[in-house]
């Protein structure tokens, strides 16, 4: 390969490597919180949820008495949302509480069965980019394994990953949070179908004090992508430095240091 043409390939080759790197991570640990729930139960204490649900259930116009619910009951019915939007929608017409005479009754009504629907489709699209960021990465990885390219620098890598951290953080709080939250919304939900829903209007919303609990979410979120990226860089520098001979650069950064 031309020196100009291993340059173009060394300049495109890590950026879509840590591209797809990171997307596999972020959608990694996004099925990793899901399987606890988003640690709602934490949420729930942090947040008073309990004190929330009991203030506000009582003025609901479609659902009666889900003040009389227990926390116990909370959790397991926020439980039963996040697994059937993990799982393409199904089971969220069926998630119903127990009233005080013990019958029981649907938790959500159609409009709000219908916005999760929404969110369980959008969950399957990211599912199907992690997977094939993660085949991309995989590939990659292999690439740079067995044709000896050395890891660029940590520092460099570091130093990246915190400029996109800083820049999402500049774009979120200079857009405002809650105003950036409802654009999304508008531009990723199909036309016609309702996201905001009023606390007196859906227990779905009361259950989760929406947006607070989504704010405690995004936190547990990208506390453990960090986490998860920072040890695969660990590891991946560790794999691909241990596989240069003696510790010395590889060709393919000699090349790269020749024609600088």
């Amino acid at each position: 390969m031309k020196p100009i043409a291993k340059n173009l390939f060394r300049f495109i080759f890590w950026p879509v490597f840590f591209t797809v790197h990171l997307l596999t991570v972020s959608v990694l640990s996004w099925h990793l919180l899901a399987q606890v729930d988003f640690a709602y139960p934490l949420g729930y204490q942090l947040l008073d949820l309990h004190k929330h649900i009991q203030e506000n259930a009582p003025n609901n116009r479609f659902k009666q008495e889900f003040e009389f619910t227990t926390p116990q009951e909370h959790w397991e019915l926020f439980s039963q949302i996040t697994a059937a939007v993990q799982h393409h929608g199904k089971g969220l017409t069926e998630i119903r509480y127990k009233l005080p005479n013990g019958s029981s009754t649907p938790l959500m009504h159609q409009a709000e069965i219908i916005h999760l629907q929404d969110v369980a489709n959008l969950v399957a699209v990211v599912y199907t980019i992690g997977m094939i960021s993660a085949l991309i990465w995989m590939t990659l990885l292999i690439l740079a394994y067995y044709k000896n390219f050395g890891f660029p620098a940590i520092k460099k890598i570091l130093m990246g990953f915190v400029i996109g951290i800083v820049a999402v953080t500049v774009i979120v709080l200079g857009t405002g949070a809650t105003k950036l939250f409802y654009w999304l919304h508008t531009k990723i939900f199909p036309d016609g179908h309702q996201w905001f829903f009023y606390y007196e209007d859906s227990l779905m919303t009361t259950l989760m004090k929406a947006p607070d609990i989504f704010a405690f979410i995004a936190l547990l979120l990208i506390s453990l992508l960090t986490i998860l990226w920072v040890g695969s860089v660990w590891g991946m520098n560790r794999l691909l430095v241990k596989k240069t001979t003696n510790g010395k650069p590889s060709a393919f950064n000699k090349t790269h240091k020749k024609n600088k």
